[in-house]
Protein backbone atom coordinates (compact mmCIF):
# COMPACT_ATOMS: atom_id res chain seq x y z
CA UNK A 1 0.00 0.00 0.00
CA UNK A 2 1.18 3.65 -0.72
CA UNK A 3 0.72 4.98 2.74
CA UNK A 4 1.80 8.42 2.24
CA UNK A 5 -0.82 8.40 -0.72
CA UNK A 6 -3.74 7.32 0.59
CA UNK A 7 -3.10 9.29 3.73
CA UNK A 8 -3.08 12.49 1.17
CA UNK A 9 -6.61 10.92 -0.58
CA UNK A 10 -8.08 10.35 3.25
CA UNK A 11 -7.46 14.21 3.74
CA UNK A 12 -8.13 15.68 0.90
CA UNK A 13 -11.65 13.84 0.54
CA UNK A 14 -12.72 15.11 3.81
CA UNK A 15 -11.55 18.69 3.14
CA UNK A 16 -13.74 18.16 0.08
CA UNK A 17 -16.22 16.46 1.27
CA UNK A 18 -17.26 18.91 4.55
CA UNK A 19 -16.56 22.11 2.25
CA UNK A 20 -19.11 20.76 -0.71
CA UNK A 21 -21.21 20.27 2.36
CA UNK A 22 -20.68 23.81 4.07
CA UNK A 23 -19.44 22.30 7.46
CA UNK A 24 -17.10 24.12 9.53
CA UNK A 25 -15.07 20.32 10.27
CA UNK A 26 -15.40 17.23 12.12
CA UNK A 27 -16.12 15.84 15.38
CA UNK A 28 -14.59 12.35 16.25
CA UNK A 29 -15.22 9.72 19.07
CA UNK A 30 -12.06 9.32 20.60
CA UNK A 31 -12.12 5.90 22.52
CA UNK A 32 -8.60 5.13 23.43
CA UNK A 33 -8.38 2.56 20.02
CA UNK A 34 -5.99 2.44 16.61
CA UNK A 35 -9.38 3.10 14.65
CA UNK A 36 -9.98 6.49 16.37
CA UNK A 37 -6.91 7.58 16.53
CA UNK A 38 -6.16 7.34 12.82
CA UNK A 39 -9.06 9.54 11.57
CA UNK A 40 -8.78 11.75 14.25
CA UNK A 41 -5.42 12.76 13.34
CA UNK A 42 -6.58 12.87 9.70
CA UNK A 43 -9.19 15.06 10.14
CA UNK A 44 -6.61 17.03 11.99
CA UNK A 45 -4.42 16.83 8.59
CA UNK A 46 -7.38 19.02 7.04
CA UNK A 47 -6.92 22.42 9.03
CA UNK A 48 -10.46 22.47 9.47
CA UNK A 49 -11.77 22.79 13.36
CA UNK A 50 -11.67 19.32 14.42
CA UNK A 51 -13.12 18.48 17.80
CA UNK A 52 -11.93 15.13 19.74
CA UNK A 53 -14.63 13.86 22.19
CA UNK A 54 -13.82 11.80 24.65
CA UNK A 55 -16.98 10.10 26.28
CA UNK A 56 -16.27 7.41 29.13
CA UNK A 57 -19.10 5.30 30.56
CA UNK A 58 -17.78 2.87 33.54
CA UNK A 59 -14.43 2.71 30.91
CA UNK A 60 -11.32 0.98 31.57
CA UNK A 61 -8.46 2.89 33.24
CA UNK A 62 -6.03 2.33 30.55
CA UNK A 63 -8.92 3.27 27.72
CA UNK A 64 -9.26 7.03 29.00
CA UNK A 65 -5.72 7.59 29.96
CA UNK A 66 -4.99 6.48 25.74
CA UNK A 67 -7.89 8.40 25.09
CA UNK A 68 -6.38 11.53 26.85
CA UNK A 69 -2.63 10.98 25.86
CA UNK A 70 -3.80 11.22 22.03
CA UNK A 71 -6.15 14.02 22.58
CA UNK A 72 -3.24 16.32 24.22
CA UNK A 73 -0.94 14.78 21.43
CA UNK A 74 -2.86 16.23 18.69
CA UNK A 75 -3.95 19.59 20.32
CA UNK A 76 -0.15 20.22 20.90
CA UNK A 77 0.50 19.34 17.57
CA UNK A 78 -2.37 21.05 15.31
CA UNK A 79 -3.97 24.58 16.06
CA UNK A 80 -7.28 23.42 14.54
CA UNK A 81 -8.24 21.05 17.26
CA UNK A 82 -9.90 21.28 20.49
CA UNK A 83 -10.51 18.67 22.64
CA UNK A 84 -13.32 17.71 25.12
CA UNK A 85 -14.14 14.78 27.83
CA UNK A 86 -17.66 13.95 28.32
CA UNK A 87 -18.34 11.99 31.10
CA UNK A 88 -21.42 9.74 30.11
CA UNK A 89 -21.53 7.19 33.28
CA UNK A 90 -24.18 9.02 35.38
CA UNK A 91 -26.51 9.51 31.95
CA UNK A 92 -26.02 5.68 31.66
CA UNK A 93 -26.41 4.46 34.99
CA UNK A 94 -29.57 6.72 34.95
CA UNK A 95 -31.01 4.88 31.93
CA UNK A 96 -29.57 1.40 32.81
CA UNK A 97 -31.49 2.11 36.32
CA UNK A 98 -34.90 3.23 34.05
CA UNK A 99 -35.25 0.26 32.15
CA UNK A 100 -34.16 -2.38 34.32
CA UNK A 101 -35.34 -5.97 33.79
CA UNK A 102 -34.61 -9.18 35.34
CA UNK A 103 -31.39 -10.78 32.59
CA UNK A 104 -33.00 -14.23 33.57
CA UNK A 105 -36.23 -13.43 32.00
CA UNK A 106 -34.39 -10.99 29.15
CA UNK A 107 -30.82 -13.00 28.47
CA UNK A 108 -29.94 -9.99 25.93
CA UNK A 109 -30.42 -7.50 28.65
CA UNK A 110 -26.87 -6.79 28.81
CA UNK A 111 -25.96 -6.95 25.09
CA UNK A 112 -28.82 -4.22 24.91
CA UNK A 113 -27.25 -2.18 27.11
CA UNK A 114 -23.86 -2.29 25.69
CA UNK A 115 -25.13 -1.33 22.68
CA UNK A 116 -26.87 1.71 24.37
CA UNK A 117 -23.53 2.75 25.30
CA UNK A 118 -22.69 2.94 21.77
CA UNK A 119 -25.96 4.47 21.11
CA UNK A 120 -25.75 7.03 23.61
CA UNK A 121 -22.24 8.26 22.36
CA UNK A 122 -23.82 8.69 18.95
CA UNK A 123 -26.09 11.33 20.35
CA UNK A 124 -23.15 13.24 22.28
CA UNK A 125 -21.47 13.56 18.92
CA UNK A 126 -24.50 14.35 16.52
CA UNK A 127 -25.08 16.74 19.73
CA UNK A 128 -22.04 18.58 19.44
CA UNK A 129 -21.79 18.09 16.11
CA UNK A 130 -24.96 20.31 15.68
CA UNK A 131 -24.08 22.98 17.88
CA UNK A 132 -20.34 23.40 16.48
CA UNK A 133 -21.58 22.69 12.10
CA UNK A 134 -18.93 19.88 12.54
CA UNK A 135 -19.44 16.45 10.36
CA UNK A 136 -19.49 12.71 12.62
CA UNK A 137 -16.81 11.29 11.41
CA UNK A 138 -17.10 7.45 11.61
CA UNK A 139 -14.29 5.21 12.39
CA UNK A 140 -15.19 1.70 11.25
CA UNK A 141 -12.56 0.03 8.82
CA UNK A 142 -13.69 -2.05 5.79
CA UNK A 143 -13.83 -5.75 8.05
CA UNK A 144 -16.03 -4.02 10.55
CA UNK A 145 -18.08 -2.07 8.75
CA UNK A 146 -18.59 -4.63 5.65
CA UNK A 147 -16.79 -7.77 6.41
CA UNK A 148 -18.92 -8.76 10.52
CA UNK A 149 -20.84 -5.98 11.22
CA UNK A 150 -19.40 -4.69 14.21
CA UNK A 151 -20.98 -2.04 15.36
CA UNK A 152 -23.99 -0.86 16.69
CA UNK A 153 -26.68 -0.35 14.45
CA UNK A 154 -27.67 3.44 15.36
CA UNK A 155 -24.39 3.32 17.53
CA UNK A 156 -20.79 3.67 15.87
CA UNK A 157 -22.60 3.21 12.96
CA UNK A 158 -24.58 5.98 12.95
CA UNK A 159 -22.31 9.04 11.24
CA UNK A 160 -22.04 11.47 8.54
CA UNK A 161 -18.89 10.57 6.82
CA UNK A 162 -17.07 7.46 7.28
CA UNK A 163 -13.09 7.82 5.68
CA UNK A 164 -11.35 4.44 6.52
CA UNK A 165 -14.13 1.93 6.09
CA UNK A 166 -12.59 1.04 2.78
CA UNK A 167 -9.34 -0.13 4.74
CA UNK A 168 -8.63 -3.23 6.72
CA UNK A 169 -7.59 -3.37 9.96
CA UNK A 170 -3.76 -3.85 8.77
CA UNK A 171 -3.81 -1.45 6.53
CA UNK A 172 -4.90 0.98 9.29
CA UNK A 173 -1.98 0.19 11.53
CA UNK A 174 0.53 1.16 8.74
CA UNK A 175 -1.37 4.59 8.41
CA UNK A 176 -1.09 4.69 12.15
CA UNK A 177 3.05 4.48 12.39
CA UNK A 178 3.49 6.51 9.07
CA UNK A 179 0.59 9.05 11.11
CA UNK A 180 3.34 8.55 14.42
CA UNK A 181 0.29 7.83 16.28
CA UNK A 182 1.27 7.44 20.26
CA UNK A 183 2.46 3.99 20.81
CA UNK A 184 0.48 3.03 23.66
CA UNK A 185 -2.28 3.18 21.03
CA UNK A 186 -0.74 1.38 18.32
CA UNK A 187 0.02 -1.91 20.75
CA UNK A 188 -3.15 -1.79 22.23
CA UNK A 189 -5.40 -5.13 22.57
CA UNK A 190 -8.56 -3.86 20.20
CA UNK A 191 -11.56 -3.53 21.90
CA UNK A 192 -14.85 -2.03 21.98
CA UNK A 193 -15.17 -0.21 25.03
CA UNK A 194 -18.91 -1.37 26.01
CA UNK A 195 -18.68 -3.82 28.87
CA UNK A 196 -18.03 -3.81 32.44
CA UNK A 197 -15.38 -6.47 32.34
CA UNK A 198 -13.25 -5.57 29.16
CA UNK A 199 -13.77 -8.34 26.31
CA UNK A 200 -11.40 -7.73 23.62
CA UNK A 201 -12.62 -7.76 19.92
CA UNK A 202 -11.26 -10.91 19.21
CA UNK A 203 -12.76 -12.72 22.03
CA UNK A 204 -16.44 -11.43 21.33
CA UNK A 205 -16.34 -12.21 17.39
CA UNK A 206 -14.15 -15.83 17.82
CA UNK A 207 -11.54 -14.60 15.73
CA UNK A 208 -8.24 -11.89 15.25
CA UNK A 209 -8.77 -9.25 12.22
CA UNK A 210 -5.89 -10.71 10.35
CA UNK A 211 -8.26 -14.02 10.23
CA UNK A 212 -11.42 -12.18 9.32
CA UNK A 213 -9.42 -10.48 6.62
CA UNK A 214 -8.55 -13.70 5.12
CA UNK A 215 -11.85 -14.90 5.54
CA UNK A 216 -13.35 -11.94 3.34
CA UNK A 217 -10.68 -12.10 1.13
CA UNK A 218 -11.83 -16.09 0.57
CA UNK A 219 -15.45 -15.16 1.20
CA UNK A 220 -17.47 -16.77 -1.19
CA UNK A 221 -14.71 -18.24 -3.19
CA UNK A 222 -13.91 -20.89 -0.91
CA UNK A 223 -16.48 -23.08 0.88
CA UNK A 224 -16.15 -23.88 5.25
CA UNK A 225 -16.12 -27.73 3.89
CA UNK A 226 -13.93 -27.36 1.51
CA UNK A 227 -11.44 -26.69 4.67
CA UNK A 228 -10.32 -28.45 7.80
CA UNK A 229 -8.63 -27.25 11.08
CA UNK A 230 -8.71 -23.54 12.12
CA UNK A 231 -9.40 -22.26 8.51
CA UNK A 232 -12.30 -23.79 8.35
CA UNK A 233 -13.15 -22.22 11.79
CA UNK A 234 -12.72 -18.75 10.49
CA UNK A 235 -14.61 -19.14 7.78
CA UNK A 236 -17.74 -20.34 9.51
CA UNK A 237 -17.60 -17.61 11.85
CA UNK A 238 -17.21 -14.84 9.41
CA UNK A 239 -19.81 -16.53 7.05
CA UNK A 240 -21.76 -16.64 9.95
CA UNK A 241 -21.29 -13.15 11.28
CA UNK A 242 -21.36 -11.97 7.52
CA UNK A 243 -24.80 -13.36 6.95
CA UNK A 244 -26.21 -11.94 10.26
CA UNK A 245 -24.91 -8.31 9.68
CA UNK A 246 -26.93 -8.02 6.06
CA UNK A 247 -29.66 -5.95 8.08
CA UNK A 248 -27.13 -2.86 9.28
CA UNK A 249 -25.94 -2.23 5.85
CA UNK A 250 -28.79 -2.79 3.61
CA UNK A 251 -31.13 -0.31 3.00
CA UNK A 252 -34.37 -0.19 5.28
CA UNK A 253 -37.34 -2.27 4.32
CA UNK A 254 -39.98 -0.30 2.87
CA UNK A 255 -43.50 -1.95 2.54
CA UNK A 256 -44.67 -1.43 -1.07
CA UNK A 257 -48.22 -0.57 -1.60
CA UNK A 258 -49.99 -1.93 -4.94
CA UNK A 259 -51.28 1.16 -6.93
CA UNK A 260 -54.76 -0.19 -6.69
CA UNK A 261 -54.56 -0.01 -3.04
CA UNK A 262 -53.93 3.56 -3.35
CA UNK A 263 -57.21 4.53 -5.28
Amino acid sequence: MQTQAVIDHIVNWLKTYAQNAKAKGFVVGVSGGIDSAVVSTLAARTGMPTLLLEMPIRQQADQVSRAQEHIKNLTEKFPNVSGLSVDLTPTFNQFAETVNVDENAYPAKNLALANARSRLRMVTLYYYGQINGLLVTGTGNKVEDFGVGFFTKYGDGGVDISPIADLLKSQVYQLAKELDVIESIQKAVPTDGLWDIERTDEQQMGASYNELEWAMSVYGKQKPEDLQGRQREVLEIYTRLHKAMQHKVNPIPVCDIPDELLK
